[in-house]
């Protein structure tokens, strides 16, 4: 009766002292786990550092550095305090910056959390944002395996390996602290892995919830687009069938998408009584005083590099589109390789380039599956070069943290 007792403990800690034999998902959050805690260090290094400032004492507790810092603190205030009735208006008469500027669901979420443990903002915020990047790495993880097939076969691996990247990417920081990328990230993939395996109701859904979480439901129409496109040429084929269920289905899922991508500018003009108080309330944080598509990316260039503004502006556009054009994203599937390409092309056209832009680049999460697949090489050397670009996006995490998140008064750089 005694005798397998043994026998089974021992197989039992040999798995779990193998870290490649534990479950797929034990892997996934042991990386996310050991990336948030390198972070969280980095974070607490830099916040003895900071001085006082609008929203934290000099050399802040780490949930004051993490739950209160810059639009942490937008965030704090529409959860406790909601959205303004009525647009502010500066002396020249243009609106000033307002709560309307950021999504309600991450707040919203907080609120509750806040409500249901009797913990601070700052203590909830952030702990939200952490658990919604965990499962938003489970969802990449599924989403990589299930959306690039090809991928996966020619480098074994790849999904775990495009977890790593996301999770220690030199912006990842946000995901511990009080802003809404963590839940961006979660709602992103599991829309992706949802259009993957047809399950067009629940994308329906998870793209609702997108539209009231960041400005990037409309790039997901697109994504919508592609994958109709995709079907209904395999059906031309014989190799797949597009029935009326799912015709409706993939109908319905373009028209939230496109809704979603406007939802919350209709919501903003409505309860304020400005039509366009939503691109009023963006052109605040603006160098230009009004909304426009592309130009900004030229003057940035043009700020930066002078006369070879364009041409530098033009050598960066076409380095992105080679890297979507390279082999290891043609082995992506339709949805994974179009998402960030229509993410991309959204951020020039409606994005102003900024010190922001590093954290947006967090939701064009397959780039990071191109990216492991661009190593050829045998399997040791792979996990080399694998180390070395973790410990570079660490170092540009450190980076980020000092030159970013810590604000020296009266002004900064927003991360």
């Amino acid at each position: 009766m005694s005798g397998p007792a043994p026998a089974l403990a021992g197989a039992g800690a040999g798995t779990w002292s193998r870290p490649t034999r534990w479950p797929w998902w034990v892997q996934v959050l042991a990386v996310y786990a050991v990336a948030r805690v390198v972070s969280a260090t980095i974070l607490l290094a830099v916040a003895r550092e900071q001085v006082a400032n609008l929203w934290t004492p000099a050399s802040p507790s780490y949930t004051q550095f993490t739950g209160l810092m810059w639009d942490a603190s937008w965030y704090r205030q529409i959860a406790e305090q909601g959205y303004p009735a009525h647009l502010p208006v500066g002396a020249d008469g243009s609106v000033e910056q307002n709560a309307w500027a950021f999504y309600p669901l991450f707040p919203l979420l907080a609120r509750g959390l806040t409500a249901i443990t009797g913990a601070p903002w700052q203590v909830a915020a952030p702990l939200l944002a952490f658990a919604a990047g965990a499962a938003a790495m489970v969802v990449i993880y599924r989403s990589v395996e299930a959306g690039a097939p090809r991928a996966v076969a020619a480098r074994p691996g790849l999904p775990l390996v495009t977890v790593a990247l996301v999770a220690f990417f030199p912006t990842s920081v946000v995901l511990q602290v009080a802003y809404s990328e963590s839940l961006a990230l979660l709602l992103v993939a599991s829309a992706l892995l949802a259009l993957i395996r047809r399950r067009y109701p629940l994308a329906i859904a998870l793209v609702v919830a997108l539209g009231f979480t960041r400005a990037v439901a409309l790039p997901m129409a697109v994504v919508v687009v592609v994958h109709a496109a995709a079907r209904w040429r395999a059906a031309r084929r014989g190799e797949d069938s597009l029935g009326r269920r799912d015709a409706l289905g993939l109908g319905a899922l373009l028209v939230v998408a496109v809704a979603s991508g406007f939802a919350w500018q209709l919501v903003c003009g409505a309860v304020t009584g400005v039509p366009d108080g939503y691109l009023q309330t963006q052109a605040a944080w603006r160098a230009r005083p009004e909304v426009v598509p592309v130009l900004p990316w030229v003057d940035m260039a043009r700020w930066l590099f002078g006369g070879w503004g364009t041409f530098a502006l033009a050598v960066v556009l076409a380095g992105v589109a080679a890297l979507l054009l390279c082999r290891p994203a043609r082995r992506l599937g339709p949805e994974l390789w179009t998402w960030p390409a229509a993410y991309l092309g959204y951020l020039v056209g409606v994005v102003e380039p900024g010190t922001s832009l590093g954290r947006f680049l967090l939701l064009a999460f397959p780039l990071a599956a191109v990216t492991a697949g661009m190593v050829r090489a045998p399997a040791r050397r792979r996990r080399a070069w694998l180390a070395l670009i973790v410990v570079a996006m660490v170092l540009c995490q450190v980076g980020w943290v000092w030159a970013l998140w810590r604000l020296t008064p009266p002004a900064g750089w927003p991360p």
